[in-house]
């Protein structure tokens, strides 16, 4: 029995499953999955060095399927090799043939695509929204060099998929990182959803794109078992090394045996009925040609990955702000009595970076403005570094990758330009990532450089996510808007503590220090800073230093308030509504941002608490335009102290 000969057989069976498991389904990509079905038997029987009993073992070989919709191909492959799944690891159990039929099922963990926390370990990201695969990829590689693992990365992209930015974003990245662990393969059937993909992205012209980016390029016949092997096994010797990076481009066919089913028109449809029997009886055909009634399709080897080394990241306490900057020679900086929230972030991240090994950083050519270059700079960190140029898509799921292999990423930019990701983020966030984010120069403050560098509807996007829970059962995501310098190094380490997806805003202005080193801060808190009787005023950001303001002259007034620093998103409900209902049950929000954010948390709140509450949400309500300093903004936007009091008056009825 020949090679040739066993893929062959291999690839029809895993091509009459998808067909039979889409059709129970009643949805799934089968013309796709023919199209992989000869590429996912060389790697998942013999080429990939992985074990279906631990499919998530640190150091297999990996292959992340960016086309997410073929996945019933990489199902079908497990089901046949009793692959380990479930959610918990320690109560796991085997693919068996039963599971064929419960592809999307609710109850199933064979979700449409691709998702780890579904119960499928065997990947380590979710994919499907297209586009991301590659950029996880080059993350599972980094994380491989950096651990010193000889581990291969197996990228599958579709020929229309890779016209999406973030693929350039992420083939650039890797041969700026020579990531030769990292295999690109294009699978080009030549069709979309609706019709032929463009020209450009053509076998012949993706080829010429590629080694006008750097790479040695090897394009195959994606059903032909040797050519396949040939490449592989080219990938396989190159890996790690120090030449240039490899690409396969693989001509297939959309339908693979099945003539009935080639062409456009059968893209996301599977076959039922009489179609379905016509397309089993094509592939039968196919396979009396092409091999033979003694071929034994279980004749394969599957090489083991290699031994897990016996050493554990270092991980230890992080210091104290104050104890730190007396370390690095910097106490004269706190003794100045303001401090950006920004450079409070990269001192933590050079603290942190010290004492905690699993920590690793993400930047997109901001660095010295995000201060992250404060870890890069440092000789004990700046291996665990990671600069991504402008390519904030391309970031973020590279970050979504290391996280996968057991890193703690964070994930640096300014704060406008993390808008651009948010596909990538919520896609991080499906995945059970582990993932940091940081924007810098966040909200109306950032003054002259006008809206095009702020963010403004950042907090509504990301505190959508705070209002669900996670796989884990915790927020989707936690939002946080330290105030002071104190409170971005403290939250920066509890970030760290943290299994799950955070978003911290940092601030370009110095702002003064509110807290020292004895103030604790919790995802899910908030700071009294003042109390009052008459009215609450509840702010984020930079706005608790606009809300401090306020007190004296609300005082003047006549009027006693309470001021609360609301650093996260969300918080805790009931402690809330107690500070609300000793305040008369008068409230009023201060953002620096669009609405939907702290504001509408607390009516949320509020709401659902049944009680009677009155609540002023004072936020951005116009687009700004740039001016010289924050305090000019804030009057541009109607959010100075002057404005708050004047809106306690009303809201109180004070003449």
């Amino acid at each position: 029995m020949s090679y040739e000969a066993a893929v062959h057989a291999q690839a029809i069976e895993l091509g009459k499953m998808s067909l039979e498991m889409t059709a129970i389904a009643g949805a799934g990509h089968p013309s796709t999955a023919l199209s992989l079905a000869h590429i996912t038997t060389v790697l998942m029987f013999s080429q990939m060095r992985w074990s279906p009993d631990y499919p998530d073992y640190p150091t297999s070989d990996r292959l992340v399927l960016s086309e997410g919709h073929a996945v019933p191909v990489v199902y079908c492959a497990a089901i046949k090799l009793g692959v380990m799944i479930g959610k918990d690891a320690e109560n796991r159990r085997r693919l068996t043939m039963d599971d064929l039929k419960t592809l999307r099922a609710a109850d199933s963990m064979l979700d449409g695509h691709p998702n780890p926390m579904e119960g499928f370990p065997f990947f380590d990201a979710a994919t499907g929204s297209l586009g991301q695969g590659l950029s996880v990829a080059a993350g599972l590689g980094e994380a491989a060099r950096l651990d010193g693992y000889d581990k291969r990365v197996y990228c599958i992209i579709g020929d229309g998929e890779s016209r999406e930015g973030q693929i350039a974003e992420a083939l650039d990245y890797i041969v700026d990182r020579k990531l030769t662990n990292v295999l690109p393969i294009f699978n080009c059937n030549e069709f979309g959803q609706t019709d032929r993909v463009s020209p450009q992205q053509s076998a012949d012209r993706l080829k010429a794109k590629l080694e006008a980016a750097g790479y040695e390029v090897r394009v195959i016949d994606g059903h032909d078992p040797k050519q396949i092997k040939h490449a592989f096994d080219e990938f396989a010797k190159r890996s790690g090394g120090d030449g240039a990076v490899l690409a396969v481009i693989a001509k297939t066919v959309k339908g693979w045996g099945c003539p009935s089913m080639h062409g456009g028109g059968w893209h996301g449809k599977p076959a039922e009925g009489e179609y379905l029997k016509r397309a089993l009886a094509e592939l039968d055909e196919r396979r009396i040609e092409l091999t033979s009634a003694l071929v034994n399709t279980d004749a394969f080897t599957i090489q083991p990955p290699m031994e897990m080394p016996d050493r554990q990241p270092k991980v230890g306490e992080m210091p104290a702000l104050g104890a730190f900057m007396k370390k690095i020679d910097q106490e004269t900086v706190l003794q100045a009595g303001k401090l950006a929230t920004r450079k409070a972030y990269g001192i933590a991240l050079r603290a942190l970076g010290q004492v905690n090994e699993r920590v690793v950083v993400l930047d997109a050519d901001v660095s010295n403005s995000t201060f992250a270059e404060m870890f890069r700079k440092d000789k004990a960190c700046e291996s665990r570094f990671f600069e991504c140029k402008i390519a904030e898509q391309n970031m973020i799921s590279v970050g979504a990758g290391l996280s996968a292999a057991g890193k703690v990423p964070f994930v640096s930019t300014f704060a406008k330009f993390v808008t651009r990701a948010y596909d990538q983020i919520e896609m991080a966030i499906n995945s059970g990532a582990n993932l940091k984010i940081i924007g810098s120069h966040a909200g109306i403050s950032l003054a002259s450089d006008g809206p095009s560098q702020m963010s403004l509807p950042d907090i509504a996007w990301f505190r959508s996510f705070a209002t669900m829970r996670d796989h884990r059962g915790n927020p989707g995501c936690y939002i946080l808007q330290p105030a002071d310098a104190y409170a971005a190094y403290a939250l920066t380490g509890v970030m760290a503590e943290y299994e799950g997806v955070c978003y911290m805003r940092t601030l370009r202005p110095e702002t003064e220090l509110l807290y020292s080193d004895d103030q604790v801060f919790n995802l899910g808190g908030f700071e009294v800073l003042t109390e009052g009787r008459d009215v609450l005023l509840v702010a984020s950001g930079y706005m608790v230093h606009e809300g401090n303001k306020a007190l004296d002259l609300l005082d003047k007034e006549g009027i006693s308030a309470t001021l609360v620093d609301a650093y996260s998103i969300p918080f805790d409900n009931e402690k809330m509504l107690d500070l609300a209902n000793a305040n008369g049950g008068y409230v009023i929000s201060l953002e620096d941002n669009y609405g939907g954010g702290l504001g509408s948390a607390l009516a949320d709140a509020f709401t659902q608490s049944g009680d009677s509450f009155t609540l002023e949400q004072m936020y951005v309500k116009r687009i700004p335009k740039s001016a010289k300093t924050p305090q000019e903004m804030l009057q541009m936007t109607g959010l100075t102290a002057n404005d708050i009091v004047a809106t306690a008056k009303r809201l109180l009825q004070v003449v």
